[in-house]
């Protein structure tokens, strides 16, 4: 039987794994889930054992590592797989129109959390290696290490990948968790923009506040937050820390009229979004505002009475968490000491400031002359029947810089989710198309590197 004829015959049952493992709720920020993000990785663990290969779950000071290798011949290339199953909190629940851990299958799609962001995209990896191994057709070595962090920053990996450089040691690291432009258009992320993430706290008086008593004469920390929040951007959207863009990368308008010429309707992107207008840094076009420039945005902001009814307080805290996203050349760790001396030092003096860094990462680019990237093309293009458009992405997956960094390995960002997948967010949905057609590119990519690879020895 043919690797295609058995991923065909066995889509119910991949299918039926995968709404399986979306059944196990492993929201890795949230203590109270930390048993069932454990339950995710021995699920993993099982289905790799089930596939008689090597497998381990290896502890971190934080969620486990599940390990998994099959080394058919050293002298061969091979290929190092990284996911993760851990998902982001589904909440607020009440948005969902269905429980984000009952995984349900409607109009083509599984809605669940987790679906696209990442367990719908590393299962099809499984499922590809399953689909290789039963029809003996598993051309190279491959290698497995699917971590339960990186929703919160990935805090465990790199000391784990730091302390095991020879078990991870690979030609080419191949990644799912971004997506393609669209069904009909295929595309590889070959960008990637860093991260910086902060929680910011401003107390005013040592105590919650009658706010008709004290109103007008003590400093609201809320309304404080709020000015100092505005006042790190300006009018033209430009973020106003000093020397916040002292090492932003400068792309020739030639390089950003190629990208440009991805297939992108403004209308469409507003009308999806219900929205009358996009927003942005002033002088680029969205898709350069999303793959190229760095930005800041509040990713929550509290304090005070926020229960039903009224409740006359002038609140002794306010918080807000923040995010930057961050271009090459950028340091994540500079632009949030950075943002922690400005934030410090505009605040006034009937408040106090408390700035604590979450986690960051660094931006990265692939060539697309490397021979993992033309692999992934080739793949791509023999699914969809037409070349992939290489493309740059607004989000962040930190272990990319470090995979780099302590392995010297580049990762190729071979994705299959779409932008309307709403990851991070209620309703969060995987295509079936997407799902199916991923296990099938991905059976391809292992044996067009390896044969690419033969080719340049």
């Amino acid at each position: 039987m043919s690797t295609l004829a058995y991923i065909k015959e066995n889509k119910d049952k991949f299918l039926d794994e995968l709404l399986a493992l979306l059944r196990i709720p492993s929201v890795s920020a949230d203590s109270k889930f930390k048993d069932k993000v454990r339950e995710a990785a021995e699920f993993l663990k099982d289905r790799f054992e089930d596939l008689d290969t090597e497998v381990e779950i290896c502890e971190t000071g934080g969620h486990p590592i599940v390990y998994a290798e099959r080394i058919i011949d050293p002298a061969l290339p091979t290929v190092l797989i990284y996911g993760h199953y851990d998902v982001q909190p589904a909440d607020p629940y009440e948005l969902w129109d269905s429980p984000p851990f009952e995984p349900m299958v409607k109009d083509e799609k599984i809605f669940a959390r987790g679906s696209a962001d990442d367990k719908g995209q590393t299962y099809m990896h499984v499922k590809a290696y399953e689909a290789l191994i039963k029809t003996d057709s598993l051309p190279c070595n491959v290698k497995f290490m699917i971590e339960g962090e990186e929703e919160i920053g990935s805090g465990s990996l790199a000391v784990f990948v730091a302390q095991n450089k020879e078990k991870l040691a690979a030609d080419v690291i191949l990644i799912s968790d971004t997506h393609i432009i669209s069904n009909d258009t295929p595309s590889i992320t070959v960008g990637l923009r860093g991260l910086s993430y902060v929680e910011v706290e401003v107390t005013g008086p040592n105590r919650d506040l009658h706010s008709g008593t004290f109103g007008g004469a003590v400093g609201n920390p809320i309304n404080t937050l709020c000015r100092m929040i505005a006042s790190l951007q300006n009018e033209r959207g430009e973020i106003t820390i000093p020397r916040f863009y002292d090492k932003v990368e400068m792309l020739s308008q030639e390089y950003r009229d190629k990208m440009n010429l991805t297939p992108f309707d403004l209308n469409t992107f507003k009308n999806d979004l219900e929205i009358n207008s996009e927003k942005g840094e002033e002088g680029y076009t969205t898709i350069e505002r999303t793959g190229i420039r760095p930005t800041l945005d509040v990713n929550g902001i509290w304090g005070g009475y926020t229960g039903e009814g009224a409740k006359t307080v002038l609140p002794s805290k306010a918080y807000a968490k923040i995010s930057m996203r961050l271009v090459p050349n950028q340091s994540s760790e500079e632009i949030t000491q950075l943002f922690a001396k400005h934030f410090q030092k505009i605040a006034p003096d009937y408040v106090k400031v408390k700035v604590t860094p979450y986690h960051g990462g660094e931006a990265t680019v692939t060539s697309t002359n490397a021979i993992g990237y033309k692999a992934a093309a080739k793949a791509m293009e023999k699914t969809w029947g037409k070349e992939p458009i290489p493309t740059r992405e607004g989000g962040s997956i930190p272990i990319v810089a470090l995979f780099q960094k302590e392995l010297g390995t580049d990762s190729i960002l071979m994705g299959f989710g779409l932008q309307e997948d709403a990851i991070h967010s209620p309703n969060e949905s995987y295509g079936l198309f997407n799902y199916y057609r991923g296990i099938e590119t991905i059976s391809y990519f292992y044996q067009i590197f390896t044969k690419m690879k033969k080719d340049n020895q």
